[in-house]
């Protein structure tokens, strides 16, 4: 595989092309910027790139200091491949370190498999702003009781009385109006009834 094949933009930075190092005919480093604050990044095939057959590209994120040291720990970001040219992935260049982005050309396969263990590690300890909503989503049976009581309050203003039991009623064009007002706030604010204090 000779020249450029991947490209890399830090947010807000300018493309990224060649590679800082090359451990191996399939192993590209490349060091991120320092200079300027971003929390994402884009890898991407070059235009009139494509890859050996049956291979993919794993990305993969270490410190500068750890990949200088030698003893590199490289985290699994993703991967990009045939079919999915480009890939953008959240990181924090919060460290005075440096990071690289590593890209390993491997098999199809195995950049699959790795795929399916960060989604399945990511279903089981899903991050922390996943965490605190799926903790303050109120269960459906909540949801529930606070629609009720959002329409029997409504209709409780247009309730009268008729018939020989003094049997209350409501009309029909009263559940309506509700209706329609209820239809328009969960379009406003779909999680209205979530915030709601019991």
């Amino acid at each position: 595989m000779s020249g450029p094949l991947f490209g890399i933009v830090p947010a807000g930075q300018p493309l990224i092309a060649e590679p800082s190092s090359t451990p191996s005919p399939t192993s590209f480093l490349y060091a991120l910027p320092t200079t300027k604050d971003f929390h994402h990044i884009m890898v991407f095939l070059l235009p009139a790139v494509s890859l050996p057959p049956n291979t993919a590209a794993a990305i993969y994120l270490a410190t500068a200091s750890d990949v200088s040291s030698g003893n590199p720990n490289f985290k699994f970001l993703g991967g990009i491949g045939p079919g999915k040219e480009s890939a953008m992935f959240k990181v924090s260049n919060a460290t005075t370190d440096g990071l690289v982005i590593g890209v390993e050309v491997e098999s199809e396969e195995s950049v699959g498999q790795r795929l399916q263990e960060l989604a399945a590690n990511k279903s089981k300890n899903p991050s922390g702003a996943q965490q605190q909503q799926q903790q303050q989503q109120p269960p459906t049976v909540v949801l529930a009781q606070r629609i009720i009581q959002n329409a029997f309050n409504f209709l409780a203003s247009f309730s009268g009385t008729a018939g020989p039991g003094g049997v209350e009623v409501v009309p029909l064009k009263a559940f309506q109006n509700w209706w329609e007002k209820f239809e328009s706030r969960v379009r406003a604010d779909p999680s209205f009834l979530e915030k709601q204090s019991d």
